[in-house]
């Protein structure tokens, strides 16, 4: 029997659903698959040994977080990063996320403090080896983990299904020297005011933190010009 779990608007997913989606969307929101690419479904199936429904519906809910382009009767494509779309969704997470190390720095405990750390440690070891992928697994991990630690586990999925144009930004954005020590530096000063108990700091060490994702977003768009669109 496949398995299935359940979307938030009660429809059942399988399992199998579910693994075609979450690859698809790792591969476009990696740029593997990049903007404008053509998907052909029959080879989809092919590549999963799935059926044509499971396939059909990962694509449509790429479709709905505007990830593919589902045109009938003529074809699926990747889609264009949408900077409108971007904006909205920086937006939302630095509305989630400084409320997030608000109540997290005031947390009495700080018994996360060493995990934290160790990530931000990793992160600094992938960074030196040029792993832009590792690196950018452990990126999500931390921002991960202090939704949880506030109490707001699902509010991750939530973020993460209207993140996938300004994710791509930054995945263009990552190799570029300098980028992922900056982004280091940035979780250690907000792992330092969350410590320090100091909500305020911790508030705006995030604001400046996200605000960086779309500030060199012109300058991408010109090194990637058929990437974008408005």
């Amino acid at each position: 029997m496949v398995e299935a779990s359940t979307a938030r608007d009660g429809a059942p997913r399988t399992a199998a659903g579910e693994s075609v989606y979450d690859r698809l969307r790792h591969l476009i929101v990696t740029l593997t698959l990049a903007p404008g690419t053509a998907i052909n479904r029959a080879e989809l199936q092919a590549t999963f040994g799935l059926s044509s429904t499971p396939v059909r519906d990962a694509l449509t809910r790429l479709g709905e977080e505007g990830l593919v382009e589902i045109v009938p009767q003529s074809g699926t494509r990747v889609s264009l990063i949408d900077i409108a779309a971007a904006r909205q969704a920086q937006f939302l997470r630095r509305a989630v996320e400084q409320e997030a190390v608000r109540l997290v720095a005031a947390l009495p405990d700080k018994d996360f403090e060493p995990e934290l750390r160790d990530l931000l440690d990793a992160q600094t070891l992938r960074a030196a080896a040029g792993d832009v992928e590792g690196f950018d697994a452990l990126d999500r991990a931390f921002h991960r983990r202090l939704l949880e630690l506030a109490g707001a586990p699902d509010l991750h999925a939530l973020v993460r299904a209207r993140c996938g144009h300004i994710d791509r930004i930054r995945r263009l954005h990552l190799p570029v020297r300098g980028k992922a020590e900056e982004v280091v530096r940035d979780h250690a000063r907000i792992l330092k005011a969350i410590v320090a108990g100091n909500a305020v700091k911790a508030q705006a060490r995030v604001r400046d933190h996200l605000a960086r994702s779309l500030a060199y977003v012109e300058t991408l768009r010109a090194a990637h010009p058929g990437y974008f669109r408005d």
